[in-house]
């Protein structure tokens, strides 16, 4: 409850400054990422062409969802049009689809990396890259045309409402857009941890030079797959509590009061923002792509085959 010498307005101005900053936060990561991947020559691998991918995904988090967001969960400022909840679902699902499928392609390519090195090269190669991208978000975005023209989002939005849409409350939609491919994803991680443990048994137990090479190697991927793995269990957090809370909402008897489920959406809205700094914290070459960019150096000449590592 708020206190009566808190005007209602200026809670309102203070939630769109905080939402506004983890926009602008959201929007600049996401972008560091993208020029990075995209200038950098060193970087330009199919690992991180889907990184890029993901990275795409998370930024039009920020440009296009976070806006309907921060108008739903203000609510009491601003009226809202039937139309704006079918816009803002149809973004929110479509992208939050969009980065877990890119996620499941981002597992695929580190268990080829790991479990199967002598044979990544030729099974996850450019070409095999763009076809996950395309259709990750060829699906994405039919699901987005789906909820509009199908009317998948109906209902007004009336005391935020449209926050619960049709989409997201019922038992089969999470199934097939979250849950299934996180078990996936967990399955797969799980095979990777099991072989990554394997080879360092291994390599530990071996003191030939080829196979200290070959560790160098196999160590790069390996921290590779930490990071990604970091950040498929990043998302998996921030997720899974909307989730829960949508499949059980239409089975409870007292539902959860709407700012609790506005509350998780915004937690699953974050993750957008956390993905960046994750690759910051675990990438040295990707700070320094960072610094390069942020300063402006990138600007001043050619640096796009700059040894980054």
């Amino acid at each position: 409850m708020i206190p009566t010498f808190i005007n209602p307005s200026t809670i309102c101005v203070l939630v769109y400054i905080f939402l506004g900053l983890l926009s602008v936060v959201t929007i600049c990561g996401n972008l560091l990422v993208i020029i990075s991947i995209i200038y950098f020559k060193q970087l330009h691998t199919p690992t991180n062409y889907l990184i890029l991918s993901l990275a795409v995904a998370d930024l039009l988090v920020g440009v296009l969802v976070f806006p309907f967001s921060m108008a739903f969960t203000v609510t009491s400022c601003l009226y809202h049009e039937d139309l704006l909840c079918k816009i803002r679902d149809s973004f929110d699902v479509s992208l939050c689809t969009s980065s877990i499928l890119n996620l499941c392609c981002i597992s695929i390519d580190r268990y080829y990396a790991v479990c199967q090195p002598l044979t990544y090269r030729s099974k996850i190669n450019v070409n095999v890259t763009v076809i996950m991208v395309l259709v990750s978000w060829g699906i994405s975005a039919l699901i987005g045309i789906a909820i509009i023209t199908a009317g998948f989002s109906q209902g007004t939005c009336e005391e935020m409402k449209c926050s619960v849409d049709v989409v997201m409350a019922n038992t089969m939609g999470p199934v097939f857009s979250f849950y299934l491919p996180a078990i996936i994803m967990l399955c797969i991680y799980l095979r990777i941890f099991l072989v990554a443990q394997r080879q360092a048994r291994s390599i530990h137990n071996t003191n030939c030079q080829s196979t200290k090479s070959g560790a160098t190697v196999s160590k790069m991927e390996r921290k590779a797959t930490k990071t990604l793995a970091t950040v498929m269990g990043v998302f998996l957090l921030c997720l899974t509590p909307y989730f829960l809370c949508i499949v059980f909402l239409p089975l409870a008897y007292d539902p959860p009061p709407v700012p609790v489920i506005e509350t998780l959406n915004w937690l699953t809205l974050s993750n957008s923002m956390l993905n960046p700094l994750i690759y910051a914290f675990f990438y040295s070459w990707f700070r320094s792509a960072f610094r390069m960019i942020i300063s402006g150096k990138i600007f001043l000449g050619d640096f796009s085959n700059s040894k980054l590592f």
